[in-house]
C-alpha cells in the first residue's frame, strides 16, 4: 500500500476523496438541523419530540459504530465505506415518502446506522497511508470537512429551500451520496488487518485513556453538534428570530471554525498536544456558560467565539485516538469510544437540551453543558502517553 510522507501530489489527490467522503457524512446527519422548525411546525411535535430525532440518530450511529470497530478490518475498510454510502444514499432517498413523524425515527436511527460504518474504517485508511511527520496536519485538513460542513449546511438548505421543499433536500443528498460512493470504489485502495483477539479488548477497556478519550469526546460533541442541533430551535422560538435569520446566523458563527480546525493539526506537530487539546476544552466550556447567559443582542459574538474554539477539538482528539492506539486496535478503539460519545453527546445531549427548552429555558440547559465541559477539561491533562518522551 502506497505511504505518503508530504502533502503534494497524489497524497493531496487521496485526501481530499477522503475529505468528500467525510463532508457528505456529516452534511448527512447534520442536514436536520437547520429544517427543524419546519418538520417540527409541519407535524406539530414539542421542541422534546422534534430534537430527539438526533437521539435516534445517534443510536443508530452509535450502534454500527461497534460493529464497524471490530469487523471492518476483517471485511475491508473500502469495503465497509462503499457500502456505509451505498445505505445511506438510499436512506436518504426514501426521507420524502415520510408521512408521520413516527417513520422519522425509523429513517434517522437507519442513517445513522449507516453513517457509524465509516469513521472506523476510514481512521485507519490515513494512519496506514500518511506517515507519522505529517499525521497532526493530515488529520486536521481531513477533520475540516466536518467544520465546513457545519458552516455550510444552514446556507445550503437555506438554498435548496428556495426552489424545493425540504423533502427535496434529502433527494438531492441521496444522489450525490451514492455518486461519491461510486468514485471511491473505483479510487479507494483496499486494507485489512487481522481481527484482534478478545484479549486484546480486555486489555484494551481497562486503559485509563480509553476512558477519558470518551468523557473528553462526549462533552465536546454535546457543546458542539449538540448545541448546534437544537440552535435553530432556540434562536427560533425562544429568542423569536425569524428562520431564515437563524440560520444566517448559525452558518456565519461556523466560518471561523474551519481555519482554527487546519490551524490546531499544524500546531500538534510542532507543540505539546496534551496542553494545547487542554487549553482548547477549557476555554470552549467557559465559552459555552456565556454563550447561555449572553442577552439577545450579542448572542452573535459569543455563538461565534464559542464555535471557534470548539470546532479545533475534533481534529485535536482524533490526533490523540491515532497516537494513543496502535494500528491493530485503533478500528476498535474508534468503534468504541465513538459510539458511548455520540450517544451521550448527540443523542441524549439534543434532547436534554429540548426538555430544558420545554421546561425552563433552552438557556439553563446550555449553560450546564459549558459547566461540564469545563469540569472534564482537566482529564486531558492525565493523557501524559501524549508526549514525545512517553
Amino acid at each position: 500500500m502506497r505511504r505518503y510522507s508530504e502533502l503534494k501530489g497524489g497524497a493531496i489527490i487521496f485526501l481530499f476523496l477522503l475529505w468528500s467522503l467525510w463532508f457528505f457524512n456529516f452534511t448527512t446527519r447534520i442536514i436536520f438541523s437547520p429544517i427543524l422548525p419546519i418538520i417540527e411546525d409541519e407535524f406539530i411535535v414539542t421542541h422534546a419530540r422534534a430534537s430527539s430525532i438526533f437521539t435516534f440518530q445517534s443510536v443508530g450511529y452509535a450502534a454500527t459504530m461497534i460493529l464497524s470497530g471490530f469487523y471492518a478490518g476483517r471485511i475491508g475498510f473500502k469495503r465497509s465505506i462503499v457500502f456505509s454510502f451505498a445505505v445511506l444514499g438510499c436512506a436518504c432517498l426514501s426521507i420524502p415518502c415520510i408521512k408521520s413523524f413516527s417513520a422519522f425515527y425509523i429513517i434517522v436511527f437507519v442513517v445513522g446506522f449507516s453513517s457509524g460504518i465509516f469513521l472506523p474504517a476510514v481512521m485507519p485508511l490515513i494512519r496506514e497511508h500518511f506517515s507519522g511527520e505529517i499525521l497532526g496536519r493530515t488529520i486536521s485538513m481531513y477533520d475540516s470537512a466536518g467544520a465546513i460542513s457545519i458552516f455550510s449546511v444552514p446556507f445550503i438548505a437555506l438554498l435548496l429551500l428556495k426552489y424545493f421543499q425540504w423533502r427535496g433536500i434529502f433527494s438531492i443528498l441521496g444522489g450525490v451520496l451514492l455518486i461519491i460512493a461510486m468514485l471511491f470504489f473505483l479510487k479507494g485502495e483496499e486494507l485489512k488487518v487481522n481481527h484482534p483477539h478478545a484479549t486484546v479488548f480486555r486489555c484494551l477497556v481497562t486503559k485509563k485513556s480509553l476512558w477519558v478519550m470518551v468523557s473528553l469526546m462526549s462533552a465536546m460533541m454535546g457543546a458542539n453538534l449538540g448545541i448546534y442541533y437544537i440552535l435553530p430551535l432556540y434562536l427560533t422560538k425562544e429568542l423569536f428570530l425569524s428562520i431564515g435569520y437563524a440560520n444566517t446566523l448559525l452558518g456565519i458563527s461556523r466560518l471561523g471554525g474551519v481555519g482554527i480546525a487546519i490551524l490546531c493539526g499544524f500546531l500538534v506537530d510542532r507543540f505539546s498536544l496534551r496542553i494545547i487539546t487542554f487549553v482548547m476544552i477549557i476555554v470552549s466550556g467557559v465559552l459555552t456558560i456565556i454563550l447561555g447567559m449572553s442577552p439577545t443582542t450579542l448572542t452573535g459574538i459569543t455563538l461565534f467565539l464559542q464555535a471557534l474554539f470548539i470546532s479545533g477539538i475534533p481534529p485535536l482528539l482524533w490526533v490523540c485516538m491515532a497516537r494513543l492506539f496502535d494500528r491493530e486496535t485503533l478500528s476498535m478503539a474508534v468503534g468504541f469510544i465513538m459510539p458511548l460519545s455520540i450517544m451521550f453527546g448527540t443523542g441524549l445531549i439534543p434532547y436534554l437540551l429540548g426538555l430544558s427548552g420545554d421546561l425552563l429555558s433552552f438557556r439553563f440547559g446550555i449553560i450546564m453543558l459549558g459547566v461540564l465541559l469545563t469540569v472534564v477539561s482537566w482529564l486531558t491533562l492525565s493523557l501524559r502517553e501524549l508526549e514525545p518522551s512517553s
